[in-house]
C-alpha cells in the first residue's frame, strides 16, 4: 500500500473542444490503477446549470447517472468504465453548484458579513471539491472542462493553480491536451496553436508538466523538440494522441510512449510496480480482430442525430461484443422515419434491436412500429427505460386489444394509460434531480430468462424517470403472455418485463448501460448481443438451406 500523501492530476485543454481530455483522463486512470494505485476522477464544467440532467441531449449528450442518484456529465462514464470505481455526486461538479453552495453558506451568514467574491470564496469552494476525494485514494484526477481562454473556465484553473501552491509542487501534476492541426494546402503539421495555448496557460500561471498533443499524423522527432522549446516542456513528457480504431487502445498508446511511468516519476511514485495491462490488451484484441464475425443492431432512438446521447448505450454494446468476441455494428436509427413512411420490414437486415431511453413524445410511434415488427418477426429485441413503456404500450395496443394505450405522459386523457405517473411524483414542480434516480433493487422471477441471465433474484441497477407501469393493467399483460420477470421488493412497481415464446424480448425500467465495462460486460448487454449472433446464424444457415433458384439475389440482401 503506497503511504505517500493523495497526488493530483490536473488535466486541461486548449485550442478546441472535443479533443478527448475524458478519455485522456480516464486512460491515464486505468493505467495508475494497472500500476497498483488507488484512483478517482471528477470533472469540473463550468456552465451555470446545476447539473446536466435539465439540459437536452443535443446540447451535451447523454446524462451519466451514479448509484447515488447524481445526474453528471457523460465523461463520468468514461471514468467509470476505465478506472473500474463507481463514482458519486462528489465526482461532478459544475460553476452552477459552487455558486449555488456558495451563496447559500451566504445566506446562512457562514461567511461572518465578509463580501463575497471569486477569489477567495469560489475558489475556495473549488479547492474544498478536490479535497473531498483525496481519503482513500492516492491519486486524484481532476479534468478542467471547456477550453484555457474561455472566460467560464477562469475560477476552476485559478482554483488550481493555487492548489498547487497549497499541496506542494511535488503532489500536483498539469497535463495539458492541446490540437497540432494539418494543414492540408501546406502539407504541414502547425504546432503554432499549441504554442499560444500553453502561453495562455502560463500568463495564468499553470506550467504543464506534460503534453498531449492530439494530431491526424506522426508527429517527428524534430517537431516534438521544438514543442518542448517554446512550451518549457521535456521533450519526453511531449506525448502524441492519434487518432485509434477503439477509445480502449488509447492507454495502451500512452503506455507505448512511456506516458504513466512519467506521471510516476514526476509525482514521486517511485515504488508503484510496472502496470499490468495483460487483461486490457486482451479485450482489446477482441475489440480490433473478433473471431465471430459481425452482427448488425439497429438503435431506434429519439437523439440519434448526436451519438453521444446514448454513449453509454453505445459502448455496452461494444462490451457485450467482447463479452462474444464478435464485432457489434451498431445503426443509428431515427424513430421518427418510422412515422414518415419508412416500412418497420427494414429491420430485417439486422439482427436485433434496441429502444433506448428518452423523454417527449416525439417519435415514439415510430418506436411502436418498430417494436411490433420485432415482436411478431422473432427479432431479438432490449428496451431501456422508454423502451420498456414502449413495449408496454405497443402490447397493450397490438395484443390486449387496447387501441387506445397510452402513456399519460404524452395523452393524459388517454382511456387505457397503461403507463402513469408515479405517486411520488405527483406533486413536484422542479424538473431538475427531482426524478427517480441512482441505484435501486429489484427481485426477478425465479426460472426468467431475466434471473438465468442475471444469475440470480436479486440486482441493483441506476434509473433515471417518472413514470411506470399501471398497476392496474398488469393482469391483463400477463393474461395476454408478458411476463413481469423483475420488480421493487415491494412488488409495486415493475422493473422488467419479457416474452417468454419470443426468441429474445426483455425490456428494463433501468439503465443497464450505467454499470457496463469493457472488462466486466453488463450481463443483459451480453445476452442480447448473443442473441443478435444466434439470430445471424440463423439466417445464414436458411441462405444456405436454400434451393439455389429460391435464394434472392444479390446473397447480401438475404440477412447478415
Amino acid at each position: 500500500m503506497n503511504t505517500t500523501p493523495t497526488k493530483y492530476i490536473f488535466v486541461t485543454g486548449g485550442v478546441v473542444s472535443s479533443l478527448g481530455k475524458g478519455i485522456a483522463a480516464a486512460s491515464i486512470g486505468r493505467l495508475l490503477v494497472a500500476r497498483g494505485l488507488r484512483v478517482t476522477i471528477q470533472k469540473f464544467d463550468p456552465y451555470i446549470n446545476v447539473d446536466p440532467g435539465t439540459l437536452s441531449p443535443f446540447q451535451h449528450g447523454e446524462v451519466f447517472v451514479t448509484d447515488d442518484g447524481a445526474e453528471t456529465d457523460l465523461d463520468l462514464g468514461h471514468y467509470e468504465r476505465f478506472v473500474g470505481e463507481s463514482l458519486s455526486v462528489a465526482n461532478s461538479i459544475t460553476t452552477g453548484r459552487i455558486y449555488q453552495e456558495v451563496i447559500q453558506k451566504e445566506r446562512r451568514g457562514e461567511y461572518l458579513g465578509a463580501t463575497v467574491q471569486v477569489i477567495p470564496h469560489i475558489t475556495d469552494a473549488i479547492k474544498t471539491a478536490i479535497r473531498r476525494l483525496a481519503p482513500n485514494h492516492d491519486v486524484v484526477i481532476t479534468e478542467i472542462g471547456g477550453t484555457v481562454g474561455d472566460i467560464e473556465s477562469l475560477p476552476f484553473l485559478e482554483a488550481i493553480r493555487q492548489y498547487r501552491q497549497e499541496v506542494g509542487r511535488e503532489h500536483t501534476l498539469f497535463i495539458h491536451l492541446t490540437l497540432i492541426p494539418y494543414i492540408a494546402a501546406a502539407g504541414e503539421l502547425k504546432t503554432k496553436p499549441t504554442q499560444h495555448s500553453v502561453r495562455e496557460l502560463m500568463e495564468i500561471g499553470i506550467q504543464p508538466d506534460i503534453l498531449i498533443c492530439r494530431s491526424e499524423h506522426p508527429i517527428p522527432p524534430e517537431m516534438r523538440r521544438k514543442i518542448a522549446l517554446f512550451t518549457n516542456v521535456d521533450v519526453a513528457s511531449v506525448i502524441e494522441a492519434r487518432d485509434v480504431g477503439s477509445i480502449y487502445e488509447v492507454p495502451l498508446d500512452y503506455h507505448r510512449q512511456r506516458l504513466d511511468e512519467q506521471v510516476a516519476a514526476k509525482l514521486g511514485l517511485h515504488n508503484t510496480p510496472k502496470p499490468d495491462l495483460a487483461s486490457w490488451e486482451k479485450l482489446v484484441e477482441r475489440v480490433k480482430r473478433p473471431r465471430n464475425g459481425t452482427v448488425r443492431i439497429a438503435v431506434v432512438g429519439k437523439y440519434v442525430a448526436l451519438v453521444d446521447s446514448y454513449k453509454s448505450v453505445q459502448e455496452s454494446l461494444y462490451h457485450g461484443g467482447i463479452a462474444n468476441d464478435v464485432k457489434v455494428q451498431i445503426d443509428w436509427l431515427s424513430s421518427e422515419d418510422f412515422e414518415n413512411g419508412q416500412p418497420a420490414d427494414k429491420l430485417s437486415q439486422y439482427h436485433g434491436l434496441l429502444i433506448p431511453g428518452g423523454f417527449g413524445v416525439r417519435g415514439v410511434e415510430g418506436m411502436l412500429s418498430a417494436i411490433g415488427w420485432a415482436r411478431e418477426n422473432g427479432l431479438p429485441f432490449f428496451g431501456i427505460c422508454l423502451g420498456l413503456q414502449t413495449a408496454i404500450i405497443e402490447f397493450s395496443r397490438s395484443v390486449c386489444g387496447l387501441e387506445h394505450a397510452h402513456s399519460a405522459e404524452w395523452e393524459r386523457d388517454t382511456s387505457d394509460p397503461v403507463i402513469c405517473l408515479m405517486d411520488s411524483q405527483r406533486q413536484v414542480t422542479d424538473l431538475g434531480g427531482t426524478q427517480r434516480l441512482g441505484a435501486y433493487t429489484a427481485r426477478l422471477v425465479p426460472g426468467s430468462r431475466s434471473a438465468r441471465i442475471y444469475g440470480g433474484s436479486e440486482i441493483s441497477e441506476r434509473h433515471r424517470h417518472r413514470y411506470e407501469v399501471n398497476n392496474a393493467y398488469r393482469p391483463q399483460l400477463e393474461d395476454a403472455g408478458m411476463l413481469v420477470s423483475g420488480t421493487s421488493p415491494d412488488g409495486n412497481l415493475v422493473e422488467m418485463i419479457e416474452l417468454p415464446d419470443h426468441p429474445w424480448f426483455v425490456a428494463t425500467q433501468a439503465h443497464p448501460e450505467l454499470k457496463s465495462r469493457p472488462d466486466h460486460p453488463h450481463p443483459l448487454f451480453a445476452s442480447f448481443v448473443e442473441a443478435a449472433m444466434a439470430r445471424r446464424n440463423a439466417s445464414e444457415q436458411t441462405t444456405i438451406d436454400l434451393p439455389a433458384r429460391a435464394r434472392v439475389e444479390p446473397a447480401a440482401e438475404v440477412g447478415a
